[in-house]
């Protein structure tokens, strides 16, 4: 790709070629994600519950200290561009542990990006030591109307602090998180808040029993008359701009659509290849190759709309119209994508003994998911 000029100084060139550093960590995540995440994803979606060791293993890539600053524990710095990378290769492995193991992101990226110094010096450290932390944030409202802007979860100011009260449902890793991000309304205006593990008035459900992500620890939380003081608002009393954070779980939900629209064609290519009918390949068969075509190139048109969109983020410049295109485009994609897999595989693909049922049903819910991820 031709390099992009800008006149920002704070812009990243842009290409379609990964750097090399970039390219040596997307080749770790996806060692992890064949060995570990592909390997016993059939196992996790049958049990609709993760193995209890693989968070602790995938915490061992260092996935998010690598985003944070030498000065809260981390030693890198955060890119989206990056973090759709790894998404996309986690995804590709099992979706599940994919949204599982991006979880704490949901806390600690927003924190970053638009906390106080004191929030960051107090919540970031705790993911930068050993061992896999929870965090969870809670976005999604269950009504049909949902809109990130229009939040029916409210805050009220109550003396030197705030009242929460809501409902929100499918928030990874809420039964364990140790810190969770509630985005709600406060006069007129989405604004998130910093909830601790037992807080009063936080109360977190039974597991969601999905039609996919089986495996994925997204919970129920309401929040009754839940009372925080005013140092835990996101940003503080001046109030953070979270359009950047919602663009980024944005790009972060289309990358991993990708990463699962990749696996369904890979897994149905290869079959195409390997099984015969009449005395050739079925890829052979101009209807299969033509199906297998348009995949492709849906994959390849929506990974770019997300680089485009994670650039964007990386440069500093608003990002919600590349941020949307990229997640309306790639909802469609990973379903058409998932969808042709199942068909190309024939009878093969409606039975467990193949994974492409169970990658359709993952990619059905990303047209009615947001805040999954973060890049």
């Amino acid at each position: 790709m031709p390099t992009s000029t800008t006149s920002s100084a704070r812009a990243p060139s842009l290409g379609f070629e990964p750097s090399d550093e970039q390219k040596t960590l997307v080749e770790s995540v996806r060692r992890f994600a064949s060995r570990e995440l592909r390997a016993r994803a059939r196992e996790a979606d049958e049990r609709a519950e993760l193995p209890s060791d693989l968070t602790a293993a995938g915490s061992a890539l260092a996935l998010l200290p690598a985003s944070l600053p030498e000065a809260y524990g981390g030693f890198g710095e955060r890119s989206a561009l990056t973090g759709a990378l790894f998404a996309e290769e986690l995804a590709w492995g099992d979706l599940s542990a994919a949204v599982a193991l991006l979880a704490p992101s949901l806390v600690a990226l927003p924190v970053l990006l638009a906390g106080t110094e004191a929030q960051k010096k107090e919540i970031l450290p705790a993911f930068c030591g050993e061992g896999y932390v929870a965090g969870a944030a809670a976005l999604l409202e269950p009504r049909h109307d949902f809109d990130p802007w229009r939040l029916q979860t409210r805050a009220t100011r109550a003396g030197d602090g705030y009242v929460l009260d809501g409902v929100k449902c499918n928030v990874p890793g809420a039964a364990s998180a140790e810190w969770t991000l509630i985005y709600a309304a406060l006069e007129g205006r989405t604004q998130a808040f910093l909830v601790k593990k037992g807080t009063p008035g936080l109360e977190v459900g039974p597991r969601e029993a999905n039609m996919g992500l089986r495996a994925a620890p997204l919970h129920p939380v309401t929040l009754r008359h839940c009372r925080m003081p005013a140092a835990l608002r996101l940003g503080g009393e001046t109030a953070a701009d979270l359009a950047p954070l919602i663009d980024s779980a944005r790009v972060a939900l289309a990358a991993l659509a990708v990463g699962q629209a990749r696996a369904a064609y890979e897994y149905a290519l290869d079959y195409a290849k390997s099984r015969t009918a009449f005395g050739e390949a079925i890829a052979q068969r101009q209807a299969i190759a033509f199906m297998l075509a348009e995949m492709a190139t849906e994959i390849e048109a929506a990974r770019l709309l997300v680089w485009e969109a994670a650039w964007t983020l990386d440069a500093g410049h608003p990002a919600t119209r590349e941020a949307c295109l990229a997640k309306t485009f790639a909802d469609d994609m990973v379903l058409q994508v998932t969808d042709r897999a199942v068909q190309v595989l024939g009878g093969h693909g409606y039975i467990r003994d193949h994974p492409v049922e169970m990658w359709l049903r993952n990619g059905r819910g990303f047209a009615v998911m947001e805040g999954l991820a973060m890049v």
